[in-house]
């Protein structure tokens, strides 16, 4: 009887200890091996991975420590009961991907505003994704990608099909910025009005545009390159850099420029000043230009003419640039699509309309029917305004 209970005994406190053992080692293996992962953000923020090939893994990318890419990868937590509101500016190709999974391409250049929960592809459950933004031919604007109000996502009977989501022009950002450099941009003008005011009637008067008399003529025969037409330019290269900086059209984009300045989209001033540096070596580097072509095709004789002539055309153009500018400041919140409208047309028109009459000026001097003038009026101007509006007018 003893040696019963003895046993019993004995078995219990095994029992109990081996329990406890088993308790223990259970809650340290799930404590130490079996930690959860740690949670994806229920919205973007600013930390982007990108892929280091040697390692095979994702690392946080530093902006000036590492390249940039044409991918970068963040986590998300996407629940298809709870919207996930997106907006970013994109260039025409720029792919969204979950999991490896496509789920938009811009077809455009623009800002889109979207819904990943709406995207969420049916395969994929709700989770934990990998979402990949990836530019083919350049590098996306991670700066711009942020959340939206709920109000401002796609319908899910849109947002679900790839390349669907609607588009939107970007409100005005820093709407002080620009309306202080349209102030400085305006009391430039003025000052050059009272400085030169015998100069500047010359070149912005529309009966000498539009006229042939001596007037026209001797302002052709005056030196395209002197201190008033120096400011002149500055001054429209100023007020076509806010335009172009204002609509959002990213010139570095290109990749010639992208190798020398890699400006962030929030630095307004930086972008102006960048650009206004673009448009006045442009404008004066035409006259290099023109002068190259007109020894090639043999008509040097033309250069002066052609070059004082797209100046002043498009120094008068520019004079309602400030204006359309103010136009979009105003009422894109309203009317962004009639904005977006008034704002290519105006650009259209400073481009357009510098080359018709670069070509009625010329045609005055030898006729156009010529097939040699004609080869050199499409090498000089024509082209290089193919170029220009395909860069500039349509790409927002």
């Amino acid at each position: 009887m003893i040696a019963r209970k003895f046993w019993l005994y004995l078995t219990w406190r095994v029992t109990m200890v081996l329990g406890l053992a088993l308790a223990s080692s259970i809650a340290t293996f799930a404590s130490e091996y079996r930690q959860l992962p740690p949670a994806a953000p229920a919205s973007l923020s600013a930390d982007w991975l990108i892929h280091d090939a040697a390692r095979n893994r994702l690392i946080f990318f530093l902006p000036g420590y590492h390249q940039p890419a044409h991918a970068y990868y963040q986590w998300v937590q996407v629940s298809r009961s709870q919207s996930f509101p997106l907006s970013f500016a994109a260039q025409r190709g720029l792919s969204l991907f979950l999991d490896n999974q496509l789920i938009f391409t811009a077809r455009s250049a623009t800002t889109y505003s979207l819904d990943l929960a709406h995207l969420l592809p049916a395969r994929l459950p709700a989770g934990r994704h990998l979402l990949a933004v990836w530019q083919p031919d350049g590098i996306p604007a991670l700066a711009s990608f942020s959340g939206v109000r709920q109000g401002s996502s796609t319908s899910p009977s849109t947002a679900s099909l790839v390349g669907q989501a609607q588009p939107r022009l970007p409100g005005p950002q820093g709407q002080s910025v620009y309306l202080s450099l349209l102030l400085v941009l305006g009391l430039s003008y003025g000052a050059v009005r009272t400085t030169y005011q015998p100069g500047l009637a010359r070149i912005f008067q529309l009966d000498e545009l539009f006229g042939r008399g001596s007037d026209q003529q001797a302002f052709l025969s005056k030196p395209a390159f002197s201190l008033l037409n120096l400011l002149l330019v500055l001054l429209f290269a100023l007020s076509f850099a806010l335009l172009l900086t204002a609509i959002h059209t990213d010139l570095q984009n290109l990749p010639f420029l992208r190798r020398f300045f890699n400006v962030p989209e929030t630095a307004i001033v930086a972008r102006v000043l960048l650009y206004t540096g673009i448009i006045t070596a442009f404008v004066f580097g035409k006259y290099l230009f023109v002068g190259i072509m007109a020894y090639i095709f043999d008509l040097l004789p033309l250069v002066d003419i052609q070059y004082r002539e797209f100046l002043r055309t498009t120094l008068l153009a520019g004079l309602f640039l400030p204006l359309v500018l103010l136009l979009y400041l105003s009422l894109n919140n309203a009317f962004p699509q009639s904005v977006a409208w008034a704002a290519s047309a105006a650009i259209g028109i400073v481009l357009v309309g510098s080359v018709l009459r670069v070509g009625r000026t010329l045609h005055h001097h030898a006729s156009l029917l010529n097939l040699h003038l004609f080869a050199y009026l499409c090498a000089t101007e024509v082209l290089p305004l193919l170029v220009l509006l395909k860069l500039i007018v349509f790409t927002y």
